[in-house]
């Protein structure tokens, strides 16, 4: 696999409503390890849409992957502006991966001009891409169930891999472990 979309949720989807939550460090550290595998395996790009939440926090990821790894980072958002009703603090960060993403190109010109371009969105990432890595529990899938679904109709041979409650869950015992405390 030479290229991988990874997605996820939204911070409000999850119930992360500041920026230094620690819930954050559990779900990068969980991207990482995953992300990791993948480029030890051939992985070259990682294709995000820009979204808040679990594709701003794989795009701060690969940027330090970077330092160790040839890995390479692309963000196609739907169109212009996605950022524009954010608050001021992502918007800022966008910006800044932006700028210091391998690739950035909206798919369609202009502001948003309607849900086609969501769906025109998550239709091209699949395409582009020979697999994606979800954040998701599918019992609630929330904005992720439309690539998910789109991800499933791949006219050709396309991997899902997952990272889940219980892969969280289990990230959170391996950093509690490697704390040398824990064992005395």
């Amino acid at each position: 696999m030479k290229t991988l979309m990874v997605t996820g949720y939204k911070p409000r989807e999850i119930n992360i409503f500041k920026e230094n939550d620690p819930k954050i460090h559990i779900i990068k550290a969980a991207m990482e390890k995953r992300l990791i595998g993948f480029i030890e395996e051939g992985l070259e790009w990682i294709l995000i849409s820009g979204q808040m939440g679990v594709e701003l926090w794989t795009a701060e990821i690969v940027l330090d992957l970077k330092d160790h790894y040839d890995i390479q980072l692309a963000i196609i958002p739907p169109f212009e502006n996605q950022d524009e009703r954010w608050p001021e603090d992502i918007k800022l960060k966008y910006e800044e991966l932006t700028m210091l993403a391998d690739f950035y190109q909206p798919l369609y010109k202009g502001d948003y001009k309607g849900p086609y371009q969501f769906r025109a969105k998550n239709k091209w990432l699949v395409e582009k891409s020979d697999g994606c890595l979800l954040l998701l529990d599918e019992e609630y899938p929330g904005s992720i169930k439309f690539f998910y679904e789109e991800a499933k109709r791949a006219q050709k041979d396309y991997s899902i891999y997952f990272i889940t409650p219980s892969d969280l869950d289990d990230m959170v015992e391996e950093i509690r472990m490697s704390d040398p405390n824990y064992w005395n």
